[in-house]
């Protein structure tokens, strides 16, 4: 199985892809492939047009099962932008039998209220193109009812924007059980965490090791119950 995302940091942080590949890997038992095209506070729409013969190339040439689209979150650009560049996407992904998936985000937390708008949006350009979604913002939030009594449960990185490690792992589990119909065993407590105390991503932890951490059967569960729900 192949797969590329498309996005910025809301995809890249933790190294979420490589977590979605190690759950895909536990579930099916056969080898995944992650590729991303993911870029800081860009859009679809600078996707489209700065990167669009990158954006091309890969989809066409790449092989890929799926692409996972992620657009902007904080803020939202324009609707039609979106829905112009969502649509151009999946029009590649159709002409090679690439499966898109939407990738729905999460409100800042300090702007609870945009999660309606983002379930909104992305659910109707799932319902249009009649395409998969992954509906991350939608767990996201029951999730963060779940898991308000749990120490070290935080899915927000520092920032209030990000996702933390927890967060990463709610997300890279959602996107596993559209993929794949199924969650990884409840064994599966892994996740990433490349950020660095005080230091807000002027550098990164260089090692996997280093970045490679386990949560507790706790928030594992609490996620769990959550995801199943999709």
């Amino acid at each position: 199985m192949k797969i590329l995302f498309i996005g910025n940091s809301h995809t890249y942080m933790n190294d979420m892809p490589q977590l979605v590949k190690q759950m895909i890997e536990d579930v099916t038992g056969e080898p995944a492939e992650v590729f991303m095209l993911a870029y800081s506070g860009r859009s679809l729409k600078w996707h489209m047009e700065e990167e669009y013969f990158s954006e091309r190339f890969n989809i066409l040439h790449g092989g890929y099962d799926f692409c996972v689209i992620q657009e902007q979150a904080h803020p939202m650009p324009p609707k039609e932008d979106t829905v112009a560049n969502v649509d151009r996407i999946i029009k590649l992904c159709r002409q090679v039998d690439t499966t898109p998936i939407i990738f729905e985000t999460w409100a800042e937390k300090e702007k609870p209220e945009n999660q309606a708008e983002m379930n909104r949006r992305y659910r109707e350009i799932a319902f249009r193109q009649e395409s998969l979604l992954a509906p991350v913002g939608e767990v996201w939030e029951h999730a963060k009812f779940e898991l308000k009594d749990i120490s070290n449960a935080d899915l927000y990185y520092r920032d209030g924007a990000h996702a933390s490690a927890v967060g990463d792992y709610l997300v890279a589990m959602v996107l596993t059980k559209v993929i794949t119909g199924a969650m990884p065993s409840e064994n599966f407590k892994k996740s990433f965490d490349f950020s660095l105390p005080d230091d807000e991503w002027n550098h990164v932890k260089e090692k996997v090791e280093d970045e490679s951490m386990e949560l507790t059967s706790e928030v594992v569960k609490a996620i769990r119950d959550c995801v199943k729900e999709i």
